[in-house]
Parts: C-alpha cells; structure tokens; sequence
C-alpha cells in the first residue's frame, strides 16, 4: 500500500502503471506509467476493503482533482503519469478516447467505495459499511439510489468529533438500511 503511494508510483493525481524510477518508465507510455482512472477506482477499493482508509481517500482526492482539469470533469481513459508537482495539471495522453465508458464510472464506483455502500437487493437491504467522507468534504446527500425496487435518500456528514454520520431521509420500497460504523480504536 505505502509502496503504491510513494512518489515515484504516485503523480499527484493517480497512480501510475510503472514507477518513474523505471528504465522502460515513459509518462505518456501507453502501460509505462501512465494514469488510468478505472485502475486507481479499483486499487481504492482494495485499500478500503484493508483498512487503508486514508490511502483510499488520497486516490480519490487525486482522482476528483485531476477530473476538475478536463471538459465537463470526465476523466478520460488515461493520462500521462506527468507529476503534478512538475506541471500543476494533468498532462493530456495525446490519443486517450475521451469520454470513456470505463473511466466515467471510476468517480461513481470511488465514491461508492467511500461511503461503504454495499446493496444486496435480493435481501432488500443497503449496507453502509465503514462509511468515509473525503477530506474537502463535510456532507453530501443521496437521492433516489435504487436498491432492487426501493430506493432512499441519504445525507452522509462529518460530525463535530470527526465520526462520520448516515441519515436515512427517505425509503420508498421493501429496504432496510444497516449502517456499521467504523470500531474505535
């Protein structure tokens, strides 16, 4: 985890596929350390899924950041694993399709695995487990997120210790909501 997050694997926006300290490394190297939005969604979750609650978030404020510099904030399916540090913004990979399908659901599938959202609709129950919020962000509400035929409203906010809350707002449908909040250490 912390070797995925050094500075030579990680651009400031995401992690690269090859570290910069690499002799094939290449910023703009298709597979030879470029940023790929999906990859990165999909590393953020193995983190949470370990407990490597901060480093998750790290991956999706990089993420967030970087979709701040293109048009309309879609990530495109890659970009150059250029630091961020060296240019303030993420370098465009000059042939990367833009939209992307797999790239527009890295935001969503982040946040998701933020907040800990684990639907089992066949049981009619929306799990939140060990929800998080990202660090420039002190609440957010959910509308109409579908669960089989239900669906809720949600608010997710930080309280004044730091512990995350969740408000169910509304149900509509056959839907439990169970919240399991992070232990204390």
């Amino acid at each position: 985890m912390s070797r995925l997050l050094a500075p030579d694997m990680f651009s400031g926006w995401g992690i690269r596929t090859l570290s910069e300290n690499e002799k094939r490394y290449n910023p703009i190297g298709y597979h030879l350390g470029t940023v790929w939005p999906h990859d990165n969604s999909l590393i953020a979750a193995g983190f949470r899924r370990y407990g490597f609650d901060d480093e998750a978030t790290r991956v999706f404020q990089g993420m967030a950041e970087g979709a701040l510099e293109f048009s309309y904030y879609r990530l495109p399916e890659l970009f150059s694993g250029a630091s961020r540090e060296d240019y303030g913004v993420p370098v465009r990979y000059p042939v990367a399709c833009h939209p992307q399908a797999w790239s527009a659901g890295a935001m969503p599938f982040l946040m998701e695995t933020l907040l800990g959202l684990v639907p089992e609709a066949f049981d009619h129950r929306l799990r939140i487990v060990r929800p998080i919020l990202p660090h420039a962000i002190d609440h957010l509400e959910i509308r109409r997120l579908a669960v089989g035929k239900a669906h809720v409203d949600l608010r997710v906010e930080r309280t004044s210790d730091g512990s995350i809350a969740v408000n169910v707002l509304k149900v509509d449908g056959p839907l439990d909501v169970v919240v399991e909040p992070r232990l204390s250490s």
